[in-house]
C-alpha cells in the first residue's frame, strides 16, 4: 500500500508544485511547455554568467527554491526522483543565453541520469555555439571506498549554488566561477541519516527499516547506506556522523583539523520536527567546537529533502574569508534562509537578565518594608479583629506578605508598575484567601491599568488608587468600612503623614457590611484592622521612599 500524500494525482503533482511556487514568488516564472523554473528580470543577466541547475522533484525546496538574483539563474525539474529530460534543459539554457548571459555554468549533482541529461545538453548547447560548463558536485561521505561511479551528490549542491551564485553576480567569469568551486568542493562533505523511508508519490516506501532503527549514510532517493543500528541520542548520532565524515582512513573523508572553520548545513530529510532540528543543531555545534573547529555559520532547515523521510544530513564547508564573504552575499532566493554574518563560535548566546532599573529597585525595597511591616504587626492586627471578627486580619496579611516574600527571591521586580500591581494581585488573590485577599486583588487590578514605566507621576498614582477604590464600590463594598473604604482615606491622609490618625478614625464609623456589622456599633471602640494594615503599609511605602530622596 502506498503512502498517504496530499495531493490531486500523481502524474500532476510535480507541475502543480511548481506552479504554486512561481506563482507565490515573485520573481519567478515559468518557461513555457518545460518544467524550468527561471527568473523574471532576465535582463539583469546581460553581461553576467547565467547559473542552471535541477534535478529530479522531491527535494523541494531544491532547486526551484534557489531561483534568484545571487543563486540559480534557473532550475530544471524531472519527475519525482527522475533526472530532468535533455531537451528541457538545452531549453533553458537557450533561454538563458538569449537574455544576453556571458556563459553557462551548469551544477549538476553526481548521479548517472543527471550527469548524462545535463552532460548531454550541454554537448547540444556548444553546438549553438553557446559557452557551457558543468560543475559536478560529489559531497558524499559516507563510502570508505566509493564505487567507479564516485561520490554522490547531496545538499552540499546547495551552498555550491550560493558561492557561484555571489560570483557570478559580481561578474566574475565563468572560467573561473569553474576553477574557484573545483577548490571548494574539495573542502565539502555531506553525510544522511535516516530515521525513516520515504515514497514516490503512487509508490511503496524506497526501503524497509524496522521500527527503533536508523540507517546511516543512505542516498536522498533512498539508497543504501553503510551501517544499521538501532536509533541513538542525538548528541550520540551527530558525533557518529562527523566521526565518519572526518575519519581519514575514509577515502570519502572530509579533512578537518583543531582551528579550522566550518559552515555547517544542517539539513531536514523531510519530516523532522523542527524540535528535533533544534536538538541537532545544538549537538553539531557542540561537537565540532569540542573537537577545538570553528564554526563560523550555522544554517538549519529544509534545503534539500528527500520527500517524508525523517532524518537528516550534516553538510560542513571548510571556509576561508573569501567563503564566507561569499557566502554572506545577498540572494532574493526564495528558500536561502536568512542568516547572521556573525561568527557563531565565540558568540555570546545566552543573555543576562537586563539590568535592574531604578524604579524597580525602588519597588523592590518598598514591598520589602512593606512585609516587614505587616509580619511585624500580626498579632496586633489579629488583637484588632478580635473585638470585630473572628481574629485572623494578622494572619490573613502575614499570608499575603509570606508570598510576597517567596515571589521576590525568584522573581525580578519589573521596571513597570502597572505590572508589579498585577503580580501582586494575582499573590493576594491565591495566596491570603478570604475577602480580604479579594478585595485587595479587585483594588490591585484596577489600579493596574494606570501607572506605567513612562508615567508613574503622582497624579498617575492618584488616578490608580481612585480606579482602584471605584471598582470596588462597583462591586458592592461601598459599605465596608475595612480595607476597602478606608484605603482611599487613608492614602490622603498619608499626604499630610497622617496614616495612622486615618485609621483611628475607625473608631467612629459604623460597619455595613462583614462580620463587624454584626456586632453593635457601641462595642466597637477600636480601630478597624484592616485601616490599620493600610496605614501601616502606607507608612512603610513612605519611610522607603523619603528614604530615596
Amino acid at each position: 500500500m502506498s503512502s498517504k500524500k496530499l495531493i490531486n494525482s500523481v502524474d500532476s503533482c510535480v507541475d502543480e508544485a511548481l506552479y504554486g511556487l512561481v506563482r507565490a514568488s515573485e520573481g519567478l516564472s515559468l518557461l513555457k511547455g518545460h518544467r524550468v523554473v527561471i527568473r523574471s528580470d532576465l535582463d539583469n543577466l546581460r553581461g553576467k554568467v547565467a547559473l542552471l541547475s535541477g534535478g529530479g522533484s522531491g527535494h523541494e525546496p531544491a532547486h526551484g527554491g534557489y531561483v534568484g538574483a545571487g543563486m540559480l539563474s534557473a532550475a530544471v525539474a524531472g519527475g519525482v526522483f527522475a533526472s530532468p529530460p535533455p531537451a528541457s534543459i538545452l531549453a533553458a539554457i537557450l533561454c538563458l543565453h538569449n537574455a544576453g548571459a556571458a556563459g553557462v555554468l551548469l551544477i549538476v549533482k553526481n548521479y548517472t541520469g543527471d550527469r548524462l541529461n545535463f552532460g548531454l545538453a550541454a554537448e547540444q548547447a556548444r553546438n549553438h555555439g553557446i559557452t557551457v560548463d558543468m560543475v559536478i558536485v560529489a559531497d558524499d561521505c559516507a563510502f570508505d571506498r566509493p564505487s567507479k561511479a564516485g561520490r554522490r551528490g547531496l545538499c552540499g549542491t546547495v551552498l555550491i549554488h550560493k558561492l557561484a551564485g555571489a560570483l557570478a553576480e559580481e561578474g566574475c567569469p565563468l572560467d573561473q566561477i569553474v576553477l574557484k568551486m573545483t577548490e571548494v568542493l574539495k573542502r565539502i562533505g555531506t553525510l544522511g541519516v535516516g530515521l525513516s523511508p520515504c515514497s514516490v508519490p503512487g509508490c511503496l516506501p524506497s526501503f524497509d527499516l524496522p521500527p527503533g532503527d536508523m540507517e546511516l549514510g543512505l542516498g536522498i532517493h533512498g539508497e543504501p547506506g553503510i551501517k544499521r543500528s538501532k536509533v541513538a541520542s542525538a548528541d550520540e548520532v551527530v558525533k557518529l556522523m562527523i566521526d565518519q565524515m572526518t575519519n581519514p582512513d575514509s577515502q570519502s573523508h572530509l579533512p578537518l583539523k583543531s582551528g579550522d572553520s566550518v559552515v555547517v548545513c544542517v539539513n531536514n530529510l523531510g519530516a523532522l520536527s523542527c524540535l528535533e532540528m533544534g536538538v541537532v543543531t545544538r549537538a553539531a555545534i557542540i561537537c565540532l567546537e569540542n573537537q577545538g573547529v570553528v564554526v563560523a555559520r550555522v544554517m538549519s532547515g529544509s534545503f534539500m529533502t528527500s520527500l517524508e523521510m525523517a532524518g537528516v544530513s550534516l553538510t560542513l564547508v571548510r571556509a576561508n574569508q573569501e567563503t564566507l564573504r561569499l557566502f554572506d552575499a545577498r540572494t532574493t532566493a526564495l528558500a536561502w534562509p536568512h542568516l547572521s554574518n556573525v561568527c557563531v563560535t565565540g558568540c555570546r548566546y545566552i543573555s543576562d537578565p537586563p539590568a535592574m532599573r531604578p524604579l524597580s529597585h525602588v519597588m523592590r525595597k518598598t514591598l520589602e518594608r512593606v512585609c516587614f511591616t505587616l509580619l511585624e504587626k500580626q498579632e496586633e492586627l489579629n488583637s484588632l479583629d478580635r473585638a470585630a471578627g473572628d481574629g485572623d486580619c494578622g494572619n490573613t496579611h502575614a499570608q499575603a506578605a509570606r508570598a510576597i516574600q517567596e515571589w521576590l527571591q525568584d522573581h525580578r521586580v519589573p521596571g513597570c508598575p502597572g505590572k508589579l500591581l498585577s503580580v501582586l494581585a494575582g499573590l493576594v488573590q491565591e495566596k491570603m484567601g478570604g475577602s480580604s485577599g479579594a478585595l485587595y486583588s479587585l483594588f490591585l487590578t484596577a489600579a493596574a491599568g494606570h501607572v506605567t514605566e513612562e508615567q508613574s507621576s503622582a497624579a498617575a498614582w492618584a488616578s490608580a488608587i481612585h480606579a482602584g477604590t471605584e471598582a470596588m464600590r462597583r462591586c458592592g463594598a461601598s459599605a465596608c468600612v475595612g480595607v476597602l473604604f478606608i484605603c482611599l482615606w487613608a492614602i490622603m491622609c498619608l499626604l499630610t503623614k497622617r496614616a495612622t490618625l486615618g485609621a483611628e478614625g475607625t473608631c467612629n464609623l459604623t460597619a455595613q457590611a462583614g462580620r463587624a456589622s454584626y456586632i453593635a456599633a457601641e462595642r466597637l471602640t477600636l480601630p478597624d484592622p484592616g485601616a490599620v494594615a493600610v496605614a501601616a503599609t502606607l507608612r512603610a511605602v513612605l519611610e522607603v521612599l523619603e528614604g530615596q530622596k
